[in-house]
């Protein structure tokens, strides 16, 4: 197999994943050396046909999700299919798999099967709600789990519908997690030489996504309700509207609430008995807001942005994605790659790896074409495996 550079560099993962958690994780580990081999059935994954947009009919959250990976079709219901999967993760360093509990098992492909020969098997199960438990067998994507897990019913304008984190964050973080999980269990291997098997749970990853919240509430038994931009927690700690826009202000704390206001030529709110400290202004967050607002309409972003600067309260432009697109900072985060069929694709790149702050993306090899790697796969399962 091709060599990769990276701190993982030789380490092999095979990945039986699909959509966006596992491949997140997975992409994460080849971005940093790792040898991943995707394992697709004969339709490829399910994220190939996810979209719009579509780039020459590939789709665009699959392409960026799985670069720097190989594609190898096996149909795990074909004998000979079957046979090349386990050779695979006889020599694999790492699976990563995200099927629903028990059906790696129905094919013998489960932990407890492949580290019998295998024993130093980083075995990763990802799945909605966990490997055990009353919720195990069901399904669940990310909507789904945005509202089961809680996120839902916080999100969005008060009084308002249920609202989902546009940004599917739960399968997101729940690959951040896997690859915590993973890198935390190469150590650990490193010592004992033995493998281990990983459950993540989307489901847990939406909890630890509330830690906060869910923590004031086991304190006060009170549920938060949506609130718009604001945080619960703190106040003045919200985006307020401009003149042609809207920013975002935390000014919280006591020097920067009472500079706030003389900003905003309304210093005696500073010390108005509804407002004077960050609880009083959490209780009578309407409002202070109608007063402040009242105020940030006057001025501009910018120049209000540049007020709250020069006093060191912490702000920021509501930017939409093609101001963000159009920043120094994202510029500085992304890459690109040439698809054989797609084109150019510019997508975000790995994560700062660098001791000095740089940004250290280095080529990167397109996501795979369905089976693009099968053959190469099929010769490298059958040589020697790797505990003979």
């Amino acid at each position: 197999m091709e060599d990769n550079d990276g701190n993982l560099a030789g380490l092999l993962v095979v990945d039986f994943s699909q959509i966006a958690a596992g491949p997140t994780c997975t992409m994460m580990l080849a971005d940093r050396g790792a040898d991943v081999i995707k394992v697709e059935a004969p339709g490829g994954d399910l994220g190939r046909t996810l979209g719009p947009p579509f780039l020459e009919g590939h789709g665009v959250i699959f392409l960026s999700l799985n670069r720097n990976k190989r594609s190898a079709v096996l149909d795990l219901k074909l004998p000979q299919d079957l046979e090349v999967a386990g050779r695979l993760l006889q020599r694999a360093d790492v699976v990563v798999e995200s099927f629903r509990p028990g059906v790696m098992a129905k094919f013998g492909l489960d932990h407890a099967t492949v580290s019998v020969g295998n024993p130093q098997l980083i075995y990763c199960s990802i799945s909605a709600y966990g490997q055990h438990g009353p919720y195990s067998g069901k399904p669940g994507v990310d909507g789904v789990v945005q509202a089961t897990s809680g996120l839902m019913s916080i999100t969005g304008a008060a009084d308002g519908v249920p609202a989902k984190v546009q940004s599917p964050v739960v399968d997101m973080v729940t690959g951040f997690l896997a690859t915590t999980a993973i890198l935390d269990a190469l150590m650990a291997r490193r010592d004992s030489g033995r493998g281990a098997w990983l459950d993540i749970s989307m489901y847990a990853a939406g909890i630890q996504l509330q830690q906060m919240g869910l923590a004031s509430y086991l304190a006060s038994g009170k549920p938060p309700s949506p609130c718009g931009s604001s945080a619960p927690y703190s106040a003045p700690n919200e985006a307020f509207p401009t003149a042609d826009g809207w920013i975002m202000v935390a000014a919280y704390q006591p020097k920067r609430w009472v500079s706030l206001c003389r900003i905003l030529r309304v210093a005696e709110l500073a010390v108005h008995p509804l407002f004077s400290t960050s609880d009083l202004r959490v209780a009578n967050r309407a409002a202070m807001f109608e007063q402040l607002s009242a105020q940030t309409r006057r001025f501009s972003s910018t120049e209000l942005l540049d007020a709250l600067e020069a006093e060191d309260i912490i702000c920021g432009p509501v930017n939409t994605y093609a101001e963000v697109a159009a920043s120094p900072p994202f510029e500085a985060m992304t890459a690109s790659f040439q698809h054989p069929e797609s084109g150019e694709v510019r997508v975000i790149g790995p994560l700062p790896t660098g001791w000095d702050g740089a940004y250290r993306t280095g080529p990167l090899r397109p996501a795979p074409l369905l089976g693009e790697h099968t053959a190469q796969v099929i010769d490298f399962a059958r040589q020697a495996t790797r505990c003979a």
